[in-house]
This record gives structure tokens, C-alpha cells and sequence, in this order.
């Protein structure tokens, strides 16, 4: 089982041997806080345990698989502040899944450190090379930890029963054992780690799946080469390709070699294939880059973050650089800079008028080029909010230039005039400002001098904006109207394809916009607009870029629904990445295609300014063809506990939600599911009629029924309708975060068909 594999991997490798033994190192949290911890790798090569030095039997645990990456150095803004007191070759950062803060730690010299930064890395790469099955089989052994509460390696039958209520199941107790007594094959009354595997298998069996099987299978004992070809073409739509996928899928996830000898494919492999990404709703062929990136920005969707710097509230959260590194990594193409005149000359970055903490413009900078392409090579855009002097604002010019170097865009790709925004293809590797800008790119490139602005050198101050739509409120009133000051040549001459200008009306943007021209909105501003002149916004953002932000209300960093902003074609909607929830979660999904590089191709009605698709009318534009989504969901599998207390389970019910134009906006649920987040069944029919199936987004979510007070949220999964896969497909459910939380899932079938 998982144990003994782990201790083979121990046995050859030093580094991991030196954390299996343990090391006490320095836990920091601040310049003045930095206390002693003993740290040390379980047995199973999944868990790091550590206690304080001092406290008694305290002790945490935290899993390989919540670690997302090691930073070697003074690589965090914490050990930055006490680089001058320990060497960057003693230092290092875990950084952590999701919203988790990061565990930065100091080592008594270079060679532990060495060790647990290149033992972390081999154990989350050999995690991340783990098959379906060995993830599992890791899965039942972290289970089997848990329950084994004298720690012999074997289990009772009472510690059986608690598992089961563990792992989110209530059974009846004759039935589990029944299923325990047949599970000791050495009748000694207790399941050893084998025995628990078989006794996990049984609890498991996949009734749902075994249907499936046996309606396509000659003999029901296995699938022919041919019964799968028509399992393929009946089932899954795979047409013509068929044949040869079922025999590449036999070679590939059938376990016995007999069967493979035979072309054929056993139940095993069967649940094998159905849990892989082949069987799962989201179409493989979509995850890599399959679109057109040649086409100008204004073509496209760009994932976007609001407040970039804030890892949490806008009043009181903390500013970071580690808000801009998450969100890079995340795919995130535009972020924000908010800059004001800090000490020394030195532009600091934070939430105006506000308590937030405050960091250094130059490590922003740095961040942003050490990241921006680490996960994709399309163009980030730095958006600015400049509130410096024009002193600090050719601070700020110097450290773009001399941080980012050749990376930052520094005039048009040829040099010329050009007659159109370049390509996300023809910007890769690049950065580039967004701001306000001295005269035109025209007469900048042709030397001619302009006057430095006098007026606002920010088109986004959210204090203004409340004032202006009379939503005063003393607190937010105090901060002041829009401020009037010069801009620096310097800055202004970093501004390329992203000049920052007021908007007044379509009718004027029509005739006098240039095409590098970008308006910001707040997000009621866009709503108005779209509300007023839907099918003009449209037409505007397929000729040029437009971003929309969060009201400066929202001072708890919420977010509004990104859907309502996409459906006008708007390309830079900004959310506040630090805020799980429903509308990040529709984000994610939206940019979870197209290889994850945070650039997404707008449908063909909305990139024509000739075109006239209206997002309230969808029905009166060419290529209007609506489409009916049928989804049987079917079952669940190893649902999450949400809530913690003893003998407490699960009653589960499914909500599929659809996200479009209003048209579409839907929602159904199946029935809930008394006490049973490990195997529910439910064979629910939901139906949807969807008018634009260009834009729509399909969210599957899962809560926890309660009768008394609000359901709780167990795991949710989102994608583009377009990405959908027909037939019988597995759902893997990611937490509240974004997160994977394996193995659980929801097993579906799908049919799409043209309304007539």
C-alpha cells in the first residue's frame, strides 16, 4: 500500500531521509516574530508535522499535497525584512494551495535548508505524477491513518464503524459487517492494510457504473473492442474516431495485461477511463491552446484583477506582492497598481485614504517581471492608478525601465504608426502600461513635443466616483474629489497601446476614439450603458478595450457577476481575486480553456462592428441557433464533510446553474439525498433551453441540505458550455477556493441538441 511505497522513496534519497529523522528550524512571521519549531516527515511521505519547541504535546500537521511550490531566498516580503539577520541560502518559502497564507522558514545552515527545499520538491513532483489509482490507493491510506487510533497497522471493527462516519457515510451496521467479515481474509478480526483496500472496494462498488457496463457488454463480465467502439459512438459522440479511441483507451487505462492482450476492457479499466480527463465533462482538446491568437486584444476576454495588492478587505486587509505573484499564477493578465508618494522618494503601493498596509512601487515591479509569464506568455497589462507628484512619478518610470528592461513595451512593434491594437500572439513576453498618456501615440512617435498634462493623471478613483453618484457617506466623503496634477513625460511615455481616457458617449467614441484608446467603468456606470445601448456597447469593444471595476462600496472586497460585463463584450473585468465566491468561481471557469493562458477569443458576433448583437435580444442577430442541454445527474462520489461535529453527515443535493445572457440565466436542483456524502444516487432529469451557447457558462454546485438555515457549500465545478463533453462524465468538484478536493466527484450523463 501507500506506507510501503513511501518507504522505498525514503530509503534512496538523503534529503528525504534528513526530514524523515526531523530538523528544528525558525518559523517567521514578522521581523520580530521568528520562534523555534520541530519539524519532521511522516512515515506515509504525505504529512509534515511540526510542534513548538516548548509547548507540550501542541502539535500541527499540514499535507504534500497543500504545498503548490517552494521559493528558495528571501523570496516573501517576511524574509526580505530580515534579510540583513539570516543568509537567503538558510532561507525558504512553502506556499500554500488556494488562500492559505505562506510558511516562511529559516534553517541552522545551508545544508537543511537544501534538504527540505529539494525533498519538498521531489515529494509535491512525485505527488503530481501520481496515476488515478495510485491517488486513490494514497487517498484510502490517509483514511486508514486516521481511523488506526493505537497505530498497530490494524483496525477493529468498531474503528471501522468510525471510519465510516469519518468518510461522510451512514451505513447500516449488518451491511459494513458483512462486508468487514469478508474483507478478513485472515480471520484474525481486525483488516490489515490489504484487507482494508479489498474492504474499501467493496464499500465502493460503483453500482451506477456496473449498469453502464453491462448494457453495452456481450457477456457481462467485459467490454470487446467492439462493444467499447459502440459505447464511444452511442454514448460519448466520439464518431468516426471510435474505433481507434477504444483501443488506445484500452492500452491506456485497462489494468490486466490478459485483457489488453485481448483488446478488451474489464470493469476496472472501464471506471479507470471514466475517472480520467478523457472521461471527464471538460473536453480535453479544449485545455490547450486551441484558438485564433492572432487577432487584435480588443478580440478577447483578459482575466483581470482589481486591488491586485490586497490579500484581503479594502479598509484594513494587508497589502502584498504575494497578492500580484497569486494572481500571475493563477493566469491573471491585468493587474492593478494603486501608487501614491511614499518616504524617501519612493512610490508606495496601497489602498488610498485607507488603513491598509503599504509596500514599495519597486517590488511590485520586480514581482510582476519575475511572474508574468511563468504560466503564460500572453501580455500582461499593468493598470495604473497614479496618484504620485510628478517627481515620484519618474521614480516610477525608472524602476519600470530599469526593473523590467526589455520586457516593458516601450513604443509600437515596428516603430511605425500603426492602424490597429496588435495581437495577444505579436505581444508575447511583453508588459504594458496602461495610463494616461501626453497628447497622441501618433505624434509621440513622430517627435512631436506636447505640453505635460495638467489634470487627472488617474481615470479611476473610486472616492469619486461614490461622490458622484450620490451615495456620500462621511468615511468614504473624506477622501477627497479626483485629483488635478501633472504628469511626468517620462511615465506618460511608457503608455503605448493602453492610453487611459474618459468616456462620454458611444456616439463620440465612434467618431473620435483612436483604437488604443481604453475607458474604465465602475461596474454600475457598465450596467447603465448596457442597460441604455447594449448593442452599441458591443459593437464598441470589438473596435476597442474597455475595463470594468467594483464599486468602491464594496469595501469588504466583494465581487460583482463578471457574466453581466462579458455579455456586452467588455474585455477587462476586474474582480477582486482575493474574494472566493461565486463570481470568481465563474471567472476561473471562463478562463479554465484556451491553456489556462488568460486570454479567451470573444464569439464572431461580438469581434464585427458591423454586427449588431444586442446581449437582451439575442434572438434578433444572424447565426441565432439556441440549443437544449438535458443533464441526468446521476451520483456523487467521497463527498466532503462540511460540518465537523461527530456523527454529523451529509444530505446532498445538486444545483446545476447556467450563467449568460439574461435569457439563459437558470437554475434547478435535484432532489437532496438523506445522510449520504460518500456514494448518493439520484438519477435526477434537468433540462435547460440555452440562446447563446457562445457565452454561457455551466455551474455544477453541491451544497448540504438544511431544512432550518442556509444549505452549506461542499464543492462546486465550473466551465464553459463550449467546453462540454457529451455522454457519461465524471464532475471533479473543487472547494470554496478553487481547489481540488479529491476524489470527489459527480457522475453525469449529457445531451446537447439544436432547439428546432
Amino acid at each position: 500500500m501507500a506506507s510501503t511505497r513511501s518507504r522505498l522513496c525514503i530509503q534512496g534519497d538523503d534529503h528525504l531521509q534528513s526530514m524523515f529523522i526531523g530538523t528544528v528550524m525558525r518559523k517567521v512571521k514578522s521581523r520580530t516574530w521568528k520562534k523555534q519549531r520541530y519539524f519532521k516527515l511522516q512515515d506515509d511521505c504525505m504529512t509534515i508535522w511540526y510542534k513548538s519547541k516548548k509547548a507540550g504535546r501542541a502539535h500541527s500537521t499540514f499535507s504534500v499535497s497543500d504545498v503548490e511550490a517552494v521559493r528558495e531566498g528571501h523570496q516573501s516580503e517576511v524574509l526580505l525584512s530580515i534579510a540583513d539577520e539570516f543568509p537567503p541560502d538558510r532561507c525558504f518559502t512553502l506556499v500554500f494551495r488556494g488562500r492559505r497564507g505562506n510558511l516562511d522558514l529559516v534553517a541552522e545552515s545551508a545544508e537543511e535548508a537544501q534538504s527540505w527545499i529539494k525533498g519538498m520538491r521531489k515529494l509535491i513532483e512525485n505527488l503530481e505524477n501520481m496515476g488515478e489509482s495510485e491517488r486513490l490507493d494514497q487517498w484510502i491510506c490517509d483514511w486508514f491513518k486516521k481511523a488506526d487510533k493505537n497505530r498497530d497497522g490494524r483496525m477493529n471493527f468498531k474503528e471501522v464503524r468510525d471510519l465510516l462516519k469519518m468518510m461522510n457515510v451512514d451505513m447500516n451496521e449488518h451491511h459494513a459487517l458483512r462486508l468487514f467479515t469478508m474483507a478478513d481474509k485472515s480471520q484474525s478480526g481486525t483488516l490489515e492494510d490489504d484487507e482494508f483496500v479489498l474492504f474499501y472496494k467493496m464499500l465502493t462498488q460503483r453500482e451506477d457504473v456496473l449498469r453502464v457496463f453491462q448494457d453495452y457488454s456481450a457477456d457481462g463480465q467485459k467490454l470487446t473492442h467492439r462493444d467499447l467502439e459502440e459505447f464511444l459512438r452511442e454514448e460519448q459522440l466520439e464518431g468516426d474516431r471510435s474505433q481507434q479511441r477504444a483501443l488506445e483507451l484500452i492500452q491506456r487505462y485497462e489494468p490486466s495485461d490478459t485483457a489488453k492482450m485481448l483488446h478488451a476492457m474489464s470493469i476496472d479499466g472501464f471506471l479507470m477511463y471514466l475517472g480520467s480527463p478523457e472521461g471527464s465533462i471538460f473536453n480535453p482538446c479544449q485545455q490547450g491552446i486551441y484558438q485564433d491568437m492572432s487577432q487584435p486584444l480588443c478580440h478577447y476576454f483578459i482575466s483581470s484583477s482589481h486591488n491586485t495588492y490586497l490579500l484581503e478587505d479594502q479598509l484594513r486587509g494587508q497589502s502584498s506582492v504575494e497578492g500580484y505573484i497569486r494572481a500571475l499564477k493563477r493566469g491573471c493578465r491585468c493587474v492593478e497598481v494603486d501608487c501614491w508618494d511614499g518616504p524617501n522618494g519612493e512610490p508606495i503601493v496601497y489602498h488610498g485614504h485607507t488603513f491598509t498596509s503599504k509596500i514599495l512601487f519597486r517590488d511590485v515591479v520586480t514581482a510582476v517581471g519575475n511572474y508574468a509569464f511563468k504560466v503564460s506568455q500572453y501580455p500582461v497589462i499593468l493598470s495604473i492608478e497614479n496618484h504620485c507628484s510628478v517627481e515620484q512619478q519618474r521614480a516610477m518610470a525608472q524602476h519600470l525601465n530599469h526593473i523590467l528592461g526589455d520586457k516593458l513595451l516601450k513604443t509600437t512593434l515596428d516603430g511605425k504608426v500603426p492602424n490597429g491594437l496588435p495581437s495577444p500572439e505579436d505581444l508575447r513576453g511583453k508588459i504594458l502600461l496602461k495610463g494616461k498618456k501626453i497628447g497622441s501615440l501618433e505624434a509621440s512617435l513622430n517627435g512631436v513635443a506636447e505640453e505635460p498634462l495638467m489634470g487627472e493623471v488617474s481615470d479611476e478613483d473610486e472616492a469619486a466616483d461614490i461622490d458622484e453618484e450620490n451615495l456620500r457617506s462621511d468615511s468614504l466623503h473624506r477622501r477627497g474629489k479626483k485629483s488635478k496634477q501633472r504628469l511626468s513625460k517620462e511615465l506618460s511615455d511608457c503608455v503605448v497601446y493602453c492610453k487611459s481616457v474618459h468616456f462620454s458617449s458611444f456616439k463620440h467614441s465612434r467618431i473620435h476614439s483612436k483604437f488604443y484608446e481604453i475607458s474604465s467603468f465602475t461596474e454600475s456606470k457598465a450596467r447603465k450603458h448596457m442597460r441604455e445601448a447594449g448593442a452599441e456597447f458591443v459593437q464598441h469593444n470589438a473596435r476597442q478595450l474597455t475595463r470594468v471595476y467594483p464599486s468602491g462600496l464594496r469595501t469588504d472586497s466583494s465581487n460583482f457577476n463578471p457574466q453581466d460585463m462579458w455579455n456586452a463584450g467588455c474585455q477587462i473585468v476586474a474582480l477582486n481575486f482575493q474574494t472566493a465566491g461565486v463570481e470568481m468561481d465563474l471567472n476561473d471557469g471562463m478562463f479554465s480553456q484556451n491553456g489556462r493562458c488568460g486570454y479567451v477569443l470573444k464569439p464572431e458576433f461580438m469581434r464585427s462592428p458591423e454586427r449588431r448583437f444586442d446581449p437582451e435580444n439575442p434572438q434578433n442577430c444572424d447565426g441565432y441557433r439556441p440549443v437544449s442541454l438535458a443533464i441526468q445527474v446521476i451520483s456523487g462520489q467521497q463527498l466532503p464533510k462540511v460540518n465537523m461535529k461527530e456523527g454529523s453527515i451529509v444530505d446532498p443535493l445538486v444545483r446545476v446553474e447556467i450563467h449568460g445572457v439574461p435569457a439563459d440565466q437558470a437554475k434547478q436542483e435535484t432532489r437532496y439525498i438523506d445522510n449520504n456524502g460518500f456514494n448518493p444516487v439520484w438519477y435526477d432529469n434537468l433540462q435547460f433551453n440555452i440562446h447563446v451557447p457562445e457565452l454561457a457558462l455551466v455551474r455544477f454546485v453541491v451544497e448540504d441540505y438544511d431544512k432550518t438555515s442556509k444549505n452549506d457549500f461542499v464543492g462546486q465545478y465550473t466551465l464553459p458550455f463550449s467546453c462540454i463533453q457529451q455522454g457519461y462524465r465524471h464532475i471533479h468538484l473543487l472547494s470554496k477556493d478553487g481547489t481540488s478536493i479529491p476524489p470527489a466527484s459527480l457522475f453525469v450523463h449529457i445531451r446537447i441538441s439544436e432547439l428546432a
